[in-house]
């Protein structure tokens, strides 16, 4: 079985490839403190819950962009499986040209995405990836990496609205009955709610005007499902996207991990 990881600045991902099928996938929080053992008995647990042997893992691809983490999954990997992951960075296989000025500044999670999507759909389209922070990538026709643009994500922006103002709660992220609300929480969760929508579909539309083409938008991320049923721009939804980009990846760069 293969193991992949996608290490987010919140959340880590793990899913459990059989083949093409990922039969398991969990979500951790990255903490950038605790130590290698912590986290293998952590990784240990969620496969035993699972009733999962950790001998049955024979490969690990990690995509991170928490530089220090690879401190603790690089030995993790070595102690716990007995197995040394391949690193989704400069030197991996992709299989998609990256037209950025610096090609090693964008997040191996955004390309990753890209590589599942082009596989997936084959088509132009806008990425929206609803992590940290929210990222819109455009992928050309040619399956091209083309750029994009970073936002605030919609975690963040709540945070800074409950630590900045002293007299807002902090709020459980869901749909208010109208925009037009009578009490504070309503209030601030049409705000965020709303708000955030209005964003992804002003960015998106930004985006499209400047390809002057219509192109597949494609929305990820845990919080992927909540915003798209707001915003008007979102044609698919695939919360999975970046754990198929590893598996892809990986077989793209087999005969070098056998090596």
């Amino acid at each position: 079985m293969l193991l992949v990881i996608d290490v987010g600045n919140t959340n880590t991902v793990l899913g459990l490839y059989d083949g093409e099928v990922l039969v398991h996938d969990w979500r951790i929080r990255t903490v950038i403190d605790h130590t290698v053992d912590e986290y293998g008995m952590l990784i240990l647990n969620l496969f035993n819950n699972s009733r999962i042997s950790s001998r049955d893992v024979k490969s690990i691809i990690i995509s991170c962009v928490v530089p220090p983490m690879l401190n603790i999954l690089e030995p993790l990997c070595q102690k716990y499986f007995g197995i040394q992951p391949l690193i989704v960075g400069p030197g991996v296989k992709t299989g998609m040209p990256i037209f950025y000025d610096n090609p090693k500044e964008v997040g191996a999670d955004r390309i990753v995405n890209a590589v599942a999507a082009y596989e997936k759909y084959r088509r132009e389209m806008i990425i929206v990836d609803f992590g940290t922070a929210t990222t819109f990538d455009y992928i050309s026709p040619k399956g091209e990496y083309m750029g994009g643009c970073i936002a605030p994500g919609i975690m963040i922006s709540s945070e800074a609205l409950f630590e900045r103002a002293a007299k807002l709660p902090r709020v459980e992220l869901s749909k208010p009955r109208s925009v037009i609300t009578k009490d504070t929480v309503s209030g601030m969760q049409a705000g965020i709610m709303f708000g955030y929508a209005g964003l992804v579909d002003g960015i998106v539309e930004r985006m499209k005007s400047e390809i002057a083409s219509e192109p597949l938008i494609v929305a990820t991320g845990g919080l992927a499902n909540l915003i798209a049923r707001e915003a008007k721009h979102i044609d698919v939804v695939d919360e999975m996207l970046t754990l198929e980009g590893l598996r892809i990846i990986f077989m793209r760069n087999l005969k070098r991990c056998e090596a």
